[in-house]
């Protein structure tokens, strides 16, 4: 979600995991909107309670929106004073932070080709779907197919 500071052009960038209901966070993503555009976005805590503390309180759903306009915020806001987003938080935590590539897709038969081809990029640590596409409670059949 992209969130723009009206009269600075400085927009920042946020983002929000769907899952499968993307349609309902995009919709609930304007619905937020509807209520922040035109206000000062340097105000992000002022903002997130408001957007928390409507009618329905958190939730997956609420809150990846949440989290995306938060994110949107913050970079505005590091773009605003010129500095990084972790000065403004309090300063670094660390001196290097270890970073993995995500390998998309369900299809188990790619793993290899894709894998090899995030350490030929540089990385040695991947995130991935080791299986193909599951539901959150599935049958025993393909459940038994990942474990074989």
């Amino acid at each position: 979600m992209g969130v723009e500071f009206i009269g600075k052009g400085i927009e920042g960038w946020g983002e929000m995991v769907s899952g499968t209901k993307t349609r309902t966070v995009v919709a609930g993503a304007y619905e937020m909107a509807d209520r922040i555009i035109g206000r000062n976005p340097l105000e992000i805590e002022k903002i997130w309670q408001e957007l928390y503390r409507v009618f329905f309180r958190g939730g997956p759903i609420n809150m990846t929106i949440i989290s995306g306009i938060e994110m949107a915020l913050w970079d505005i806001k590091g773009k605003y004073y010129n500095a990084p987003i972790y000065e403004l938080l309090g300063g670094s935590a660390r001196d290097r932070i270890k970073v993995y590539s995500w390998i998309g897709g369900d299809c188990p038969a790619d793993v290899v080709k894709d894998a090899q081809d995030r350490v030929t990029r540089g990385f040695d640590s991947i995130k991935m779907n080791a299986t193909e596409e599951l539901h959150y409670i599935d049958s025993f059949k393909k459940i038994d197919a990942v474990v074989e």
